[in-house]
């Protein structure tokens, strides 16, 4: 069987990424103390290296392609780090901020970034609806993330009053992905479809839908 270096590179190439050594290296950092953290708290019910690399670090790494002019991005319900924290380490000139509710998780996060020295990182504990963070964040990033936070339209509102105009959101779904879609009616958001974007994590059968999203009205 492939070790978590030869997952984590070959799968990334399949996807359409070269992952430099250093990078390689952080994330064989953050797999070791997620490991380890999730021993004491409930981090992720996905335990095991094989599927760590693949549906937490190569699942995140399908959003590199829309970090292109992107200078501040958001990651709504970050819960273990993802995929805010894999993309920050993956390009580092990135401001991100990590949004999660839960402090113990926050807690974890601030360690895996104290350990790889990250900068230009902020752990935020909160909700996305609050509106003492809504206020200090308004209209503050590029392209706001979301995994499987809630249903495609409700996690979209949320990360609404977060992105600049013209900026993005991508709503990173399963197989109802397209099919959630269809239901929805961007224009009365003020959005704009720009992609769905279909496909399958390297080394696996399961399906993704990236739906790509851009902020035309304020």
């Amino acid at each position: 069987m492939p070790d978590i270096t030869d997952i984590l590179f070959r799968g990334a190439e399949q996807i359409g990424i070269s992952l430099p050594p250093p990078v390689l290296e952080r994330y064989l950092y953050y797999i070791a103390e997620l490991k380890h953290w999730n021993e004491r708290i409930n981090l992720t019910a996905v335990t095991q290296d094989r599927e760590i690399a693949i549906k937490h670090f190569l699942d995140s790494l399908t959003i590199v392609p829309y970090l292109r002019g992107v200078n501040k991005v958001l990651d709504i319900g970050a819960g273990a780090g993802f995929p805010g924290l894999p993309l920050k380490i993956f390009a580092p000139s990135i401001a991100v901020c990590l949004l999660e509710a839960s402090q113990k998780k926050c807690f974890f996060l601030r360690h895996v970034v104290r350990g790889l020295q990250l900068e230009g990182i902020e752990i935020v504990h909160g909700r996305a609806e609050d509106p003492a963070i809504i206020k200090q964040y308004a209209g503050g990033f590029d392209l706001v993330v979301s995994r499987a936070v809630a249903g495609l339209f409700p996690s979209v509102r949320l990360a609404l009053p977060y992105t600049k105009k013209d900026g993005s959101i991508v709503g990173m779904r399963g197989k109802r992905g397209e099919e959630e879609e269809r239901e929805m009616e961007w224009a009365s958001l003020g959005m704009r479809l720009i992609e769905i974007k279909k496909l399958t994590l390297p080394f696996t059968k399961e399906q993704r839908f990236l739906v790509i999203l851009q902020r035309v009205q304020m």
